[in-house]
This record gives C-alpha cells, structure tokens and sequence, in this order.
C-alpha cells in the first residue's frame, strides 16, 4: 500500500524549567491511502505529541529535535508556518477530544464550519458556503441541518457536538484525517454511532486516518493495522488481527488483560498493570517498560531493544523475541505456538 504519511526517527521534546521532556523519542510509521491507523498506549506514551507534531501544532515550548514527516513526499518539518498553514484544514484534518473546547460558545456553529471552508477557498459565496455546510451537516447525521445551522455549541449534546467536529475537519475533503481521542467522553452508545461513522467516511473518500485511543477495543472495531506506544517509542507494529491473535510485547499483553470482559466470570479480577510511566526528563537507558515488566531479564534495563519483523506486518521492540533468548517459564513467546 502506498503511503500517504511517512515518519522516521521523529523527536518531539519540551524544555521546562524541570528539564528536557523527551515526550517522542525516535518514532517511525507509515499510514497507507485509505488506510485506518490506531496509535495506542497509556497517557504520556507520546501518541498525541506525535500527532501534533505532524501539523506543528505544539506549544512555544516544544521543538521537533530531529527525524522528518514526509505527507505525500513533502517534508512537513521544513514548511514555513505560512505553508503548514494552507495544509491545516484542507489537506490534513484533526477531530480533538473535547469538543466543547474546540468550538467557540459564541459563534453559530454553521457559521464556524463555513469559515473552516472560507479559509481555504475565501471566492465562495455566503449561499455556496451555507449549502456545503447544511450537505456536511446531513452527512454526519446531525438533524434538522437548516435549523442547527444557526445553533450555537451548548445546545448541543456532546455526541452532537463531536458530529459538528467531524464535519469541520471534512469541510475540505482532506486526504488524512487525525481524531485524537475523539470518543473518549462519549457514552458507548454514541462512541458506536461515531466510528460507524468514521469507518463510512473512510469508503466514501477513501480518506486515510489516524485514530488516537487508549482503547484495544476501539481499535478492534475500526482500524486495520495499529501500534503500540509506550515511554515516547513504538513497542509493537502489527495488522490489527495480529495484535489480538499474537500479542509480542508484554506491554501489549498487559494492556489486553486490563480489558474487561463481559463473558468472563465476576469473580475473576481484572490485571492492571503495575507500576507508573516512566519520567520522561530522565528516560530509562533501556526498554522503558523494563521496571513494570513481569518478564524483563537484566539486559532490559541497559539496553533498548531494536524495532525487529516477528511476522509478516508485524514488529516488536523485546529482546525475550530474538533467536538467542532463552526458551523457559518467564517466556511467554517461546513457549507458545508460532502464528
């Protein structure tokens, strides 16, 4: 599959007065036309930082330090802010998380998705711009479009108001669409409604996304391939059935055994996983996992395993998964069956 986003070795830091926040340490994907592409891991795994390093979105104090983000073969760290303007909104999207702080309280929320598309094609009309809304608006599901034109964001409920969000972000039919935790606050009922949602848009355009969750079960539901994020690197790249069927890393494992199960009997306990995120000012030598890790050996902690093939589509960052790692009890990859 072609890809439409390429990063290699991106490094996102943030300089306070605590030090050097190292929040994206080496991270490298790709994301394919009209693919759908989760990006998973616990806060302060960097996910969101990688995502807004991709439209320079970050605050005065973050600098991208090295590494490059090619969208359709253009370097995007090297754009003006002029530049990286005119793709904001038109060629690349974002859906954030809470829609209420994204919206303006004050502004009909009709006339803010019009300005999204003014932005980019400022030669429309004010009727032009308005039926492109009210088509946006019945695309997305919002009903009554003509009279949720002139609605304003709190008389909207949140399911609603992500719906608006959603449409902004597609006002100029953009080639990648990033949604950051877009369901997060949402009830699963409409969490459901918004990724039928995304799924359909994704056939319609053949839009590529990028879908930022801490959920596995969000991710089983809409994206076809995924990686894991953990201490601003990527442990775990696989297609989405791998990550399920042949989980290798134990980062990995420990988020699917934190899932609850519906089916599973109440008397067994969820595992959580032990322990904190690493301090990203002082970021562990080695694995960054190895302190939480039930299996890590002594040379986790000094040395970072390389980003390795397991599989066709699928790599991991572990050393209990290279040929010399010895096969006992405290191996979980050794001792079960080959996918």
């Amino acid at each position: 599959m072609e890809p439409i986003l390429k990063i290699e070795n991106l490094k996102t830091s943030f300089m306070t007065s605590g030090g050097e926040v190292q929040a994206v340490r080496g991270v490298s994907f790709s994301v394919g036309k009209g693919e759908i592409l989760g990006i998973v891991g616990e806060s302060g795994s960097g996910k969101s930082v990688t995502s807004m390093s991709i439209l320079r979105l970050l605050a005065d104090t973050a600098r991208i330090k090295d590494g490059s983000i090619l969208f359709e073969g253009e370097d995007l760290t090297k754009l003006s802010k002029k530049q990286i303007r005119k793709i904001r909104g038109e060629k690349i999207a974002m859906i954030f998380q809470d829609p209420m702080s994204s919206l303006n309280p004050l502004i009909p929320v009709g006339k803010q998705v019009s300005e999204m598309i003014r932005e980019h094609h400022p030669d429309k009309s004010r009727e032009e711009l308005k039926k492109e809304v009210m088509e946006l608006f019945t695309r997305v599901r919002i009903p009554e479009p003509e009279k949720r034109y002139h609605s304003f964001p709190h008389e909207f409920s949140g399911g609603m108001r992500q719906r608006v969000m959603i449409a902004m972000a597609l006002a100029n039919k953009p080639e990648l669409l990033i949604a950051d935790e877009p369901t997060t606050a949402l009830d699963v009922t409409i969490q459901d409604q918004i990724l039928r949602q995304l799924r359909e848009l994704e056939k319609e355009y053949g839009t590529s996304i990028i879908f930022i969750t801490h959920d596995l079960g969000v991710v089983a539901e809409l994206c076809d391939r995924v990686i894991v994020m953990y201490g601003g690197l990527v442990m775990e790249e696989a297609p989405i059935e791998d990550i399920f069927e042949h989980p290798s890393h134990p980062y990995t494992m420990g988020l699917l055994a934190s899932i609850p199960d519906i089916e599973q009997n109440k008397e067994v306990r969820l595992s959580p996983i032990p322990g904190s995120p690493p301090d990203m000012t002082n970021p562990p030598k080695g694995c960054p996992f190895a302190p939480r890790c039930p299996y890590a050996r002594s040379v986790c902690a000094v040395e970072l395993p390389e980003f390795s093939a397991v599989g066709e589509g699928h790599y991991s960052r572990c050393f209990l998964l290279s040929p010399d790692a010895p096969a006992d009890e405290n191996n979980p990859f050794k001792l079960r069956s080959k996918p």
